[in-house]
């Protein structure tokens, strides 16, 4: 028996498909025209669901799908959050925006628009960065976790393709338009813009038919999220004799920082798509995707550095119980840490200081996709072609700067910094610090806003450029057969992918107190930080009075910054006798400089098969990529001048990748499908690079490219139960499980730390006991004297020589209660939608490794004198559970949404302004749940009123270190968001 969907339903899926041959071909009923037709009335949110399952349905393999309720109104604002609703996805934010997105626990995904790859900002693989994307021009997600041979390679989790409005499948002429306003909680800014529109319409001619859809937006967007941060990865013993020991051993504090983040985004989005079919059989079309973004970031930071010299002298008033618990299969044991205390200014007046910095590492975009093809219908045979282009040009402007705050109630030597009394109290998991106003030599607010009282001490300048793109041709092609065979498909890919990379930086660090200038030199471009660091939780002790180079004015005015700071070097110079030459403008780094190209051949052969209850497809796709990179070698001559040699590397390599799909409609509404598949995953360029960089902070870890990284390959089963017991309802289970080999892993060396004094080695060019040579890092406290040139750690990208494993379970529930109308009445406008998902992963030999001052803690807090703590590498940012609950109402032209996501903690990177790890672990993001709203009213046919809420319940994020809920040591309070507007179609 052929279990066949009605008539209604695949007109349906006609009219929301993409422009795909092969969706298009399944969507015209083939044979007897007696079927019965199934008569549904939906609109609005189930609509939606109705046509996406529907969609999901009549597939040959495991796809998800999301549609827009509207025109342009996708479930969020935000792609990244429209994905989060898919089962087995999950996202990460950054200042409460999704930027990240996890499918089935890895981030190696691919992104698509209208079924052509997309390319991102950065070095990475995914494609385009979903916060360039406005949802509005978007009229379906997809994403396919089960490929088949045809689908294009580099995906681990699954592929995403964001689907555009095709104008031939529009039944009557299209039209929209929609503004709406965003406020944010944290924000000072006010309310910020939202406008989109889109339009469409096909005509029949002489010439044939014609059709065109034209949608955009532009967005502007303030988001802020305030980020504390303390280190207390130092150990206190009983029996060291110093002045804060107690009777037991414990945890000082090591670092504080008070870390306000706010960015601007403001971002265009067209989109537009012609299509022309001349005849039945014959159709041409082509489509344009402009994305420009501009990201501003304006944030700032209150550093207190130094704070390691008083760990001997600072007696803590109060302590905690951290238990570290087990990691890896060794129990770490426990141990006591400061809470809360004062930190007094040591003796000789030099910590710890302040130091008030601004950042303005900002990205502006421009991405383009544009795709020309044609398609043929004969009797037996349909032919498709098409070429098309990506590509992503970024720019990231910075200029980032860092005052030291000069206590005038504090001695001064030759350094440009000297002490601060610091209060701080991480009690009630809040990580808080202030000005300690009990100290006779704290400052007031009156001075620590005087522009005498700062001084110049970094000016790090930046107009970095990425030039992303990837040019493909394709063709496809489908034969008809009269067998159970139903077809057979066979195409050929070529692709030229490319990434050039030119970091363009000027650093500057002044260490004498003679080279810096004092802030009344440059007053006019100082302003007031924010002091607003308690709105997020109300805390009483912060720092709310410091001076900043004003981040906004060095964003949009960098060279009247640059100016005055030059300015006010020359006017120092002639006060001090200093020879400090002017800070210079940004130059090439040519050591960071790399432009790698892959040139892809792929073919692929595949059969799709119907046969009584089961169908789907099997078939094989074959690559064979070229590599081509190219670098450059600097060395130092004898003269002290740079040599630089260009470095040429080529390399090669081809796969065979099997994929298969079968499903089985067992009943008329119960599908089981399974799926078998191998894919590749190519290294990000960064990680193929040959260039290094180099950070003045000695806390930022340098980057090593690896030239002989190799493609990770995937080997991945599916198989789900699909149960439709209702319309617009479905539960499904499914099992998914993969095999990772060579897979991507980070390998950082840390070098060596003195357990007492905390110094590393400041002599270099060689660290014997880890790390390398950073010429001009800041020493800061990790060195007697102060200057430059330290040993920082390094970051590496390697294969993981074993194998890997990531299973789980996925489960989805979906119904609605329209059909009971009579009985509920308006009770039947809910609806409810319900995912979970569980993940594992394991294997792999690639190991974190603990510091050298890590190891001196779990030394006290084992009793192994020896110990070298150790763990295998987890997957970054998997949680292993998660799931998300969404209730809706739809009725008398009410609808309403709450959803809200848990998931589950996971390791994580994102730790503040630093790209390293106290302990030498990643961090851990503890639990974290997050609710968000929406309600709208149709006051008419054409007119709709509503207004939406993000993290309805202000959610914070905590971060743990070593393990998870062992250590506080990071928080980022974020901001509810609430839009709110009008849509008018018509």
């Amino acid at each position: 028996m052929r279990y066949k969907l009605s008539k209604l339903t695949l007109m349906m899926l006609s009219a929301t498909a993409a422009a795909n041959y092969v969706q298009a071909q399944e969507a015209q009923p083939t044979e007897e025209e007696d079927v019965a037709v199934e008569v549904i009335e939906v609109s609005g949110i189930r609509q939606s669901l109705t046509n996406a399952l529907a969609e999901k349905r009549s597939s040959d393999s495991l796809v998800e799908v999301i549609q827009a309720v509207d025109i342009g109104k996708l479930p969020d604002q935000n792609l990244a959050e429209v994905l989060e609703n898919v089962t087995g996805i999950q996202i990460t934010r950054e200042a409460g925006v999704g930027t990240g997105v996890q499918i089935r626990g890895t981030n190696a995904n691919r992104t698509e628009i209208n079924g052509v790859s997309t390319v991102g900002s950065g070095a990475g693989r995914s494609g385009i960065d979903f916060e360039d994307v406005s949802s509005a021009i978007i009229s379906a997600v997809e994403v396919i976790k089960s490929p088949q041979a045809k689908t294009i390679e580099g995906s681990v989790g699954a592929t995403i393709n964001l689907r555009t409005i095709r104008p031939l499948q529009l039944k009557e002429m299209l039209g929209s338009i929609r503004v709406q306003g965003e406020d944010s909680s944290l924000s000072t800014d006010g309310i910020t813009p939202r406008i989109s529109g889109a339009w469409g319409d096909n005509w029949e001619t002489d010439a044939g038919e014609f059709g065109v859809v034209l949608s955009g937006s532009y967005s502007e967007q303030d988001v802020t999220a305030f980020r504390p941060r303390a280190d207390r990865d130092n150990i206190v013993t009983s029996d060291s004799g110093v002045p804060s020991a107690q009777s037991f051993d414990f945890l000082p504090i090591q670092f504080l920082n008070q870390d306000y983040d706010n960015y601007e985004y403001e971002t265009v989005n067209l989109a537009g798509t012609l299509e022309w079919a001349p005849s039945e059989n014959t159709k041409l079309y082509f489509d344009a995707v402009i994305n420009d973004q501009e990201r501003r970031q304006e944030s700032s930071r209150v550093q207190a550095s130094g704070v390691s010299d008083l760990r001997d002298v600072s007696v803590p008033e109060a302590f905690e119980t951290v238990d570290f618990g087990s990691l890896d299969g060794q129990d770490l044991g426990s141990i006591q840490a400061a809470v809360r205390g004062v930190l007094p200014v040591e003796e000789g007046g030099g910590d710890p200081n302040l130091r008030f910095s601004s950042d303005t590492n900002s990205r502006i975009t421009d991405s383009r996709v544009f795709r020309f093809g044609g398609e043929w219908q004969g009797d037996k045979l349909f032919v498709s072609a098409e070429v098309s282009s990506s590509s992503s040009d970024s720019t990231t402007p910075s200029f980032n700067t860092t005052l030291n705050f000069i206590n005038p109630n504090v001695e001064v030597n030759d350094s440009n910094e000297n002490g601060t009394p610091l209060a701080y109290d991480l009690s009630g998991g809040a990580l808080s610090y202030g000005i300690a106003t009990s100290e006779a030599n704290a400052p007031t607010s009156q001075q620590l806003l005087d522009p005498d009282n700062v001084v110049l001490r970094d000016v790090n300048i930046g107009q970095d450029t990425t030039e992303n793109q990837e040019d493909a041709f394709r063709t496809d092609f489908r034969y008809y057969l009269d067998t159970y065979v139903t077809s057979v498909d066979f195409g050929y890919r070529y692709s030229k992918t490319s990434s050039v990379s030119d970091q363009i930086r000027s650093n500057v660090g002044l260490r004498d107190f003679a080279d810096s200038p004092r802030g009344s030199l440059f007053a006019d471009i100082l302003t007031a930080g924010p002091d607003n660091f308690n709105d997020a939780d109300g805390r009483e002790l912060y720092i709310r009075d410091f001076l900043l180079i004003d981040p906004e004015l060095a964003s949009s005015d960098s060279a009247r910054v640059l100016d005055t700071l030059n300015n006010a070097i020359v006017a120092n110079n002639a006060i001090t006798g200093s020879d400090r030459a002017p800070i210079s403008s940004p130059t090439s780094q040519v050591s960071a400089f790399f432009d790698i190209e892959e040139t892809t051949h792929a073919l692929y052969a595949q059969g799709n098969f119907e046969y009584e209850m089961f169908r789907g497809n099997f078939g094989v796709r074959y690559l064979q990529t070229d590599v081509d990179s190219v670098g450059n070698s600097v060395t130092i001559g004898a003269d002290g001048s740079q040599i630089v040699e260009q470095v040429a590397s080529s390399g090669d390599y081809d796969f065979v990748l099997p994929r298969f799909n079968v499903v089985a409609d067992l009943m008329e509404d119960v599908i089981v499908r399974v799926g078998w598949s191998q894919d590749i995953r190519r290294p990000d360029f960064n990680d193929l690079s040959t260039s290094v960089t180099f950070s003045t902070s000695p806390n930022n870890a340098t980057s090593i490219g690896n030239p002989g990284l190799l493609p990770e390959k995937v080997t991945s089963f599916d198989i789900t139960a699909e149960w439709y017991f209702a319309p617009a309802a479905l539960l499904s289970v499914g099992y998914f499980h993969k095999e990772r080999s060579d897979l991507h892993v980070t390998q950082q060396s840390d070098p060596f730390e003195d357990p007492n004094s905390g110094f590393r080695d400041t002599t270099g060019p060689v660290c014997e006991d880890g790390g390398i040579f950073n010429p001009i890092a800041d020493i800061n406290v990790f060195g007697p004297e102060p200057g430059v040139g330290v040993c920082v750690p390094t970051q590496t990208t390697i294969n993981d020589n074993d194998e890997t494993t990531q299973q789980g379970v996925e489960i989805a529930f979906q119904y609605d209660l329209s059909n009971f109308e009579e009985s509920l009445g308006w009770a039947s406008g809910f609806g409810l939608l319900a995912n979970y998902t569980y993940q594992d992963f394991s294997g792999g030999e690639a190991l974190d490794t603990a510091t050298s001052r890590a190891n001196s803690v779990f030394a006290r807090t084992t009793g192994n004198e020896d110990i070298d703590v150790q763990a295998v590498q987890s997957l970054l940012d998997l949680s292993e559970n998660s799931y998300n609950v969404t209730v809706f109402y739809e009725k008398y032209d009410l609808s309403v949404r709450a959803r809200y996501t848990w998931r589950e903690a996971y390791r994580s990177t994102d730790f503040g302004s630093t790209s390293s790890f106290p302990w030498g672990f990643p961090v851990v993001q503890n639990d974290r749940g997050q609710l968000n709203a929406s309600i709208s009213y149709d006051v008419t046919d054409q007119l709709n009123v509503g207004i939406e809420a993000v993290n309805l319940t202000r959610s914070d994020v905590e971060q743990s270190c070593v393990t998870e809920g062992a250590l506080l040591c990071f928080q980022g309070l974020t901001d509810r968001r609430v839009t709110f507007g009008a849509s008018y179609t018509f």
